[in-house]
């Protein structure tokens, strides 16, 4: 059931029309696949998942039986505007009806897997959020994505996406007053010394590497290359090129994977933007082509083999777009720390061929596979709402036919600051733009800010360690 990339039809889908079979029972699409999967696999309880705004799994556990019989899988859709630590904003009232009414769930059987970890035979399934009136929720995140790829068909084109996921391996750290310190490997030793592209200090970690690919192939999910990053006990994972809500949905189940295979081997794993002071942090960087469904050609590649004007109209939306939809890539206070000079991270909108430090990268690849990488989004960014800002901003370029910038010569750690510094700053940024309005969602992008605001005010509450050291006697 998984790996599917047959989505059109259902991203076609705007409104959702429940079905009653013989006996008057609402059936959900594909329930007799999910019947047959699930007996297939003797499995006897359901995780029924939704990502929420921040990009973790909320939803409900069902034993088997009743999953196949519930015609009301429902959530408060509240759930959608909660902030990171489960507070809600002070203009929650504006987003959700006063009575907190129920969203509908439909399970998308595309989504189905094994949860390899649980004790029982366990099945995860991610749903759709529908209002009553049948209408995609407007504050799912799943949907925001959903919609652009539609936007997409309308344009007669389809993306296809890759996305790397890093993550640092860290020991167990129950108090968060201690600073974070790397887990000790089989030989008994943490590392000290950055250790790119090291086979020998990734082997340190065999057990959990080879628990997290079992875990993944159960999984079926489409991982390629693994790779030990610049940090500490820093490792990469990238995904082959494939659809972007299947991409989206599986680098959500695969930072579910991940911490728990972590947590087996007495570790953690964090995605977390930049947990430790002297290393790099962790980024999700986007891969991204567009094919025309006419064709099935890649329209970046011309006839020529050469560069075309639409991958310039693409990367121009990148640029132009990009200071306005930080928030989506940098979606926590802690987010910024990664995004500053010197480590390893985009601090502006410069783009270039085969260049690593620049923003938006053009790959050296074959002409077929000629494809835009987008460097800015965090491992902390909700994949659904990084992957769509990213389609977006390249879509809008697309319509407006953008003119990027001239590629940049050398590196571009030298230049000035050109994004938001703090969460506060880029969650200002999003309103006001029309064309982000018409293709992400005016209701979404409010109600994101008021959510982002709230968590930078509560942050922005704490007293840190560094004011008490150096402010405490001596101003």
């Amino acid at each position: 059931m998984s790996g599917s990339n047959k989505r059109r039809d259902k991203n076609a889908t705007t409104v959702y029309s429940p079905e009653k079979n013989a006996t008057g029972d609402i059936v959900y699409p594909g329930i007799d696949a999910i019947r047959a999967w699930l007996e297939s696999n003797a499995i006897s309880e359901v995780e029924c998942l939704v990502p929420d705004m921040t990009g973790n799994a909320r939803g409900k556990f069902i034993p088997a039986h009743q999953f196949l019989s519930r015609a009301d899988l429902k959530l408060p859709e509240s759930i959608m505007i909660q902030t990171v630590t489960g507070e809600y904003t002070d203009e929650h009232w504006g987003f959700v009806e006063p009575t907190d009414t129920d969203m509908l769930l439909v399970p998308d059987p595309d989504s189905l897997r094994k949860v390899p970890w649980a004790r029982e035979p366990t099945a995860q399934i991610i749903a759709d959020c529908y209002k009553a009136s049948g209408e995609p929720h407007p504050l799912a995140s799943r949907n925001v994505l959903k919609h652009i790829l539609r936007l997409y068909e309308e344009a007669g084109l389809r993306a296809q996406v890759a996305p790397e996921v890093e993550f640092f391996l860290v020991q167990k750290n129950t108090d968060p007053d201690y600073e974070l310190m790397p887990p000790k490997g089989r030989s008994g030793r943490r590392e000290v010394a950055r250790m790119s592209f090291s086979i020998d200090a990734v082997a340190e970690f065999e057990d959990f590497v080879e628990d997290m690919y079992d875990f993944a192939d159960a999984q079926a999910l489409d991982v390629d290359t693994l790779i030990h990053e610049n940090g500490a006990a820093q490792l990469e994972i990238n995904f082959n090129h494939g659809d972007p809500l299947d991409m989206a949905d599986q680098v959500f189940v695969f930072k579910r994977t991940v911490r728990e295979t972590a947590q087996r081997h007495n570790m953690y794993a964090t995605f977390m933007a930049k947990p430790m002071q002297k290393e790099p942090g962790s980024a999700l960087h986007i891969h991204q082509s567009i094919l025309s469904l006419e064709t099935g050609k890649n329209i970046f590649n011309g006839p020529d083999d050469e560069p075309t004007a639409e991958l310039m109209h693409y990367i121009a939306g990148l640029q132009r777009y990009t200071p306005d939809l930080i928030s989506f890539y940098a979606p926590n206070v802690n987010s910024y720390r990664r995004l500053a000079p010197d480590i390893s991270a985009p601090i502006n909108l410069s783009w270039g061929y085969d260049n690593r430090t620049t923003a938006f990268r053009v790959p050296d690849s074959t002409p077929e596979n000629r494809r835009v990488e987008n460097r800015f989004p965090g491992a902390d960014a909700n994949p659904y709402l990084a992957i769509a800002a990213s389609l977006a901003s390249g879509l809008l370029g697309l319509e407006h036919k953008l003119q990027p910038t001239a590629p940049h010569q050398g590196t571009a750690n030298d230049d000035n600051i050109e994004v938001a510094r703090s969460l506060e700053e880029a969650v200002r940024r999003l309103n006001g733009n029309e064309d982000l309005s018409r293709v992400i969602g005016d209701l979404f992008l409010q109600a994101y800010a008021a959510v982002k605001l709230d968590e930078f005010e509560e942050f922005n509450r704490v007293i840190s360690s560094w004011e008490r050291e150096h402010l405490l006697l001596q101003v």
